[in-house]
């Protein structure tokens, strides 16, 4: 049987002495789109964080348990290689200020010292703005700086930087929170097309947008995975009260 693409067993994280993530366990299938939700401080974000091992760069952290990137140990892996294959996009968009459109595209790259010709660099920046739904607005401007775009564009633009490493997985971290409601559209119609060819986890605080773009959600609670299941099942008829109580917003 072909292995989940991502899947984490008993996995936990700590800020010092601060336990925030406790015995996570989930499988992953390819090419989904899972939601992850649950109140601010459930440990949702830092789960996110130790997926890419992202975690482990704040002071004090720890972490027990394993992710795996199919048949594979990400904390055995070579960090930068588990971000190749892991990609991540933020809450804020945060092209590089001082680069271009193109040369924010293709900053993975240069950032490792992997060399690629003229001709790889400019197929990868059109095939990874086409991707993004960018192409057709910047292809006109790829050497202006990517800060010259809304934030809306700003944000497929990180997208455009997360598929250019071709990973099999992209985290996003709440990625249309600071966004206004036609680029937030913009972006959920974006997941459907790159589940395609990607596999999505998408944390969000906003739970109609769980229930509009993903297969499966996660619902975190105090650190505890406490129900993990068909989306369309979770909020019609979840297996666990807390669920039920936070889906019906009785509590936040």
């Amino acid at each position: 049987m072909e292995h989940p693409v991502l899947s984490s067993t008993k996995f936990n994280a700590w800020f010092g002495s601060n336990h925030v993530v406790k015995d996570v366990s989930m499988a992953i299938e390819k090419n989904q789109v899972i939601a992850v939700m649950g109140p601010s401080g459930c440990g949702k974000t830092t789960f996110l964080r130790c997926i890419n091992r992202m975690h482990e760069l704040i002071p004090g952290a720890s972490t027990k348990g394993s992710i795996k990137l199919y048949a594979d140990d990400v904390y055995t892996m070579n960090p930068i290689f588990v971000r190749y294959k892991i990609g991540m996009v933020f809450q804020r968009p945060n092209p590089f200020p001082n680069l271009s459109i193109y040369d924010n595209v293709i900053a993975g790259y240069k950032l490792n010292g992997l060399k690629i010709s003229k001709t790889e660099q400019n197929d990868i920046v059109e095939k990874s703005l086409t991707s993004a739904a960018l192409w057709n607005e910047v292809k006109d401007s790829l050497h202006k700086k990517g800060t010259f775009l809304s934030g809306g564009q700003q944000q497929r633009l990180c997208i455009a930087r997360a598929i250019a490493m071709e990973p099999e997985v992209i985290l996003f971290d709440e990625p249309t929170s600071a966004l206004d409601p036609i680029s937030t559209a913009s972006i959920e119609t974006l997941f459907n097309e790159l589940k395609e060819k990607f596999t999505l986890i998408v944390v969000t605080h906003n739970m109609q947008q769980a229930a509009r773009i993903s297969n499966k959600t996660a619902f975190f609670y105090m650190g505890e995975l406490v129900e993990f299941d068909n989306t369309k099942k979770m909020f019609t008829s979840p297996n666990d009260t807390r669920t039920q109580n936070y889906i019906t917003g009785r509590f936040s």
